[in-house]
């Protein structure tokens, strides 16, 4: 997978607490929780590219 693109975002406070909630119930990170929405409203679009790799795996590598 290609190298990861960093963004600095700005936004409304409420907003981003609403956001940092939403992925604590699903247990992901706010970063990774804004890519898999960006993900899904481009999908939903139909303007994902198609060189797009897949989201990383989250959580703990397996042990081996």
């Amino acid at each position: 997978m290609s190298e990861r693109k960093p963004l600095l975002l700005r936004m409304d406070p409420a907003v981003h607490d609403a956001l940092a909630r939403w992925a604590a119930d699903e247990f992901r990170s706010l970063n990774a929780q804004l890519e898999k929405l960006l993900r899904e409203a481009l999908r939903d679009a139909g303007r994902m590219p198609k060189k797009s790799g897949p989201l990383p795996k989250r959580g703990r590598p397996p042990s081996t």
